[in-house]
């Protein structure tokens, strides 16, 4: 869920609990009654939270990274937890006969809440899933998408990046980023090989770029890694400059 949303559903599923809870003891249909509604509102801040999540997991968690596992438990916990919640709101009856199913119920679904907001919380602190993190001058790096069968694309032109800028490049399946250092353009794989991250979303000074997750750096020439905890180095490719223009071979 997005982590701006995400407040509100808390806010209403845990607060549904507690007035089903004030209804349950004190025997009262005022509680319950509010407890229904902050349900109902529980769910449909839910489903909003939920579509810029499924936007953020498809278009910003890089792939095959250990961002990519934890969005989708994050997401299945999520889902699960709605199920219980939307199947309280249809077993709701407006009182105590069938109190403690709807106590349980309530209970196993904020459980499932705060294991999902801890995920939720992980994926933007640790993986900084929709933190915007980038250095000083550097500019918000571009992104380009290509289908081309050719082995030779074009990708831009030769002043199209200041130095020390990136530009994230999709061609069919592979993710490579194009840079500019202070001695010229290159091209590397966007994937850290530690966990994952996309280092197109980190930051690249001296000709080094380095991972946003866990400081791994890489000689954006060579992919040799010069910082750990990496211990493999990235793919790099050729480019050329013809007529004011950058070709990237594939």
């Amino acid at each position: 869920m997005h982590p701006i949303l995400v407040a509100f559903p808390i806010a209403f599923f845990i607060g549904t609990l507690i007035f089903d809870l004030l209804g349950f003891i004190q025997n009262n249909d005022s509680f319950w009654q509010t407890g229904y509604y902050l349900l109902i509102a529980g769910i449909a801040f839910t489903v909003l939270a939920a579509v810029p999540g499924i936007v953020d997991y498809f278009s910003v968690v890089p792939p095959k990274s250990s961002a990519t596992k934890r969005a989708a438990k994050h997401g299945i916990i999520n889902v699960i937890m709605l199920l219980i919640f939307t199947g309280v709101c249809f077993y709701w009856n407006g009182g105590n006969d069938s109190a403690l199913i709807i106590l349980g119920a309530d209970t196993v679904g904020v459980i499932l809440l705060g294991i999902s907001g801890w995920l939720g919380g992980t994926l933007v602190h640790r993986n900084q899933i929709g933190v915007d993190h980038r250095y000083a001058f550097a500019g918000k790096w571009k992104e380009k998408y290509f289908d081309d069968q050719e082995s030779k694309i074009e990708v831009a032109e030769l002043n199209e990046l200041k130095v020390n800028q990136m530009m994230l490049v999709h061609v069919k399946d592979k993710r490579i980023v194009i840079g500019r250092t202070e001695s010229g353009y290159v091209a590397f794989d966007d994937r850290c090989t530690h966990r994952g991250a996309s280092l197109a979303d980190g930051a690249m000074i001296c000709g080094v770029v380095q991972c946003p997750w866990h400081g791994s750096q890489f000689d954006c020439r060579t992919g040799d890694v010069t910082a750990g905890p990496a211990d493999k180095n990235i793919p790099v490719y050729q480019l050329n400059e013809e007529n004011g223009k950058l070709f990237l071979n594939v």
